[in-house]
């Protein structure tokens, strides 16, 4: 049985089974509502009864394949993802159970008068616990697709990042003060004043 069991688990039927038991049990609250429309056609109570008997059976399966994959991936997880398994595994056990009883009780609404009186209220619950189901599917998907359960992207711890200095150590004292040697440009110097041009000729004589 042990060797069984090995080989199951190596297949990872987890999510196979999930997908299935989310679909049938759809399936059959949804054939049920169809069947109190039709009152007069039995064969549609009769599907969405088998239906019923199928989806718990699959939940069954679903909360036994579950609990062999968190054996497998549990200490490969983080704090956060170890708290999602957590409360997925929680509810799928407690839809596990609620769709037993639901389908015990959708063998007495079809065999006996008394109880198929309750038919409205079996609805209801069974509407609410498909809800839940879908919402205990999510946080498997959350698993996956976040954290990286049961794939090779999954790892116990985060690896840090190495931390920054806050800033560049200086040595003490004052900081020196760095002189930059200006040129003032000075003008070239005025050019010298050239002799003045010789006036025009003076008359050295006069005629008289």
């Amino acid at each position: 049985m042990d060797r069984v069991v090995a080989y199951l688990q190596h297949l990872d039927l987890h999510p196979v089974v999930d997908h299935f038991t989310v679909a049938i049990l759809a399936i059959a609250v949804l054939t049920d509502l169809v069947a109190s429309i039709l009152p007069t056609r039995m064969w549609v109570r009769y599907m969405a009864l088998t239906l019923t008997l199928l989806g718990s059976l699959a939940a069954a399966c679903s909360y036994f394949t579950g609990g062999w994959e968190a054996h497998r991936i549990f200490d490969a997880l983080g704090p956060e993802a170890k708290a999602v398994l957590h409360r997925h595994a929680q509810l799928g056990e407690a839809m596990a159970i609620t769709f037993g009883i639901l389908a015990i009780w959708r063998i007495l609404i079809q065999a006996t008068t008394t109880f198929g009186n309750a038919r409205g209220l079996y609805l209801i619950v069974a509407f609410v616990a498909v809800v839940v189901v879908f919402y205990v599917g999510s946080l498997g998907g959350q698993l996956v697709y976040t954290y990286g359960a049961g794939t090779a992207l999954m790892s116990s711890q985060p690896v840090p990042l190495p931390e920054l200095p806050s800033a560049i150590p200086t040595p003490a004292g004052p900081l020196p003060t760095v002189s930059v040697p200006t040129t003032v440009a000075t003008p070239p110097p005025a050019a010298a004043a050239s002799p003045a041009a010789p006036s025009a000729a003076s008359p050295t004589s006069s005629n008289l």
